[in-house]
């Protein structure tokens, strides 16, 4: 009898998952159709926080714009947490195919589109325990990351200061060109200081922050390296900093800090923006 009540009760839940799985789906469906006819009704979107209401929408309008819709009617993998649905599923958004996470509140038969996301960390996959190894994520990935966290840190340290003390104070606060230069100077012993300088440049904002970067011209008197910064890949595609700081403050806060390292190495820097590129046209200080 006991065997029996409990082959029952595996099956009961079977039919239960079965049912939620297939209710799911269809919510999903529901979400993309209703993409696919216009703008989602802002009365549908409960965000983790309120905050977070216009920049979803954003992102779920270029997505819109530029969606294959055929990719969006695939089955997606579906993730009940409680109230919460999951939905993973592979689509192209900007010539880059990609894995995205579609988060939703259910509430009986209704639903409301809660969060999307770019970076999912499979820890579902994790088999047996103990476990020592963890699914793991493309290096571009971390990078973004370490990058996204670096970048957060230190927006919310420029808010904090500039209400404490003032933007000019923050500002100034922030600028790290000393220790930037020394860094250059005592692990590239190989060359001059302002030429050290250049390289480690390029080397840190490649293999460290994960920049493409490309080194166009260096000699005595000049330089000229251009890099596509995550720094402002991360403001166009991220909810948070568009509510903590203006753009205009947020590249001033770049262009100091690259003034501030420039200067210490000796070379007077020109910025230059080129579409996607930033290019930094360096000259060596009489």
């Amino acid at each position: 009898m006991k065997r029996l009540f409990f082959i029952m009760t595996l099956l009961n839940l079977a039919v239960a998952d079965a049912t939620h799985a297939q209710g799911d789906l269809e919510i999903w469906r529901e979400f993309v159709g209703t993409l696919k006819q216009g703008e989602l009704p802002k009365e549908k979107i409960r965000p983790y926080h309120e905050s977070l209401s216009e920049p979803l929408l954003g992102f779920l309008r270029q997505m819109r714009e530029k969606a294959a819709w055929e990719e969006w009617e695939a089955n997606p993998e579906i993730f009940r947490v409680n109230q919460q649905a999951h939905f993973l599923i592979s689509l192209s958004f900007d010539n880059q195919r990609g894995s995205y996470c579609f988060s939703f509140i259910i509430e009986g038969k209704a639903w409301y589109f809660q969060h999307l996301e770019f970076i999912t960390i499979r820890l579902d996959q994790i088999s047996s325990l103990p476990a020592s190894a963890f699914p793991d994520l493309p290096e571009e990935k971390k990078m973004w990351i370490r990058e996204e966290f670096r970048v957060s840190h230190l927006v919310r340290l420029f808010n904090l200061l500039a209400q404490e003390k003032g933007r000019e104070f923050a500002f100034n606060w922030l600028k790290d060109g000393a220790g930037y230069a020394l860094a250059a100077r005592a692990w590239v012993p190989f060359f001059p200081s302002a030429k050290a300088f250049i390289l480690y440049l390029c080397w840190e904002q490649s293999n460290l922050l994960g920049n493409k970067v490309t080194l166009e011209k260096l000699n005595d008197d000049q330089a000229t390296v251009s890099m596509r910064p995550l720094y402002f890949d991360l403001y166009k595609a991220t909810a948070h900093l568009k509510q903590q700081i203006s753009f205009e403050e947020y590249r001033h806060l770049f262009e100091t800090i690259w003034h501030d390292r420039a200067m210490s190495a000796g070379w007077e820097l020109t910025i230059a923006y080129e579409g996607e590129e930033v290019v930094f046209n360096f000259k060596k200080k009489r």
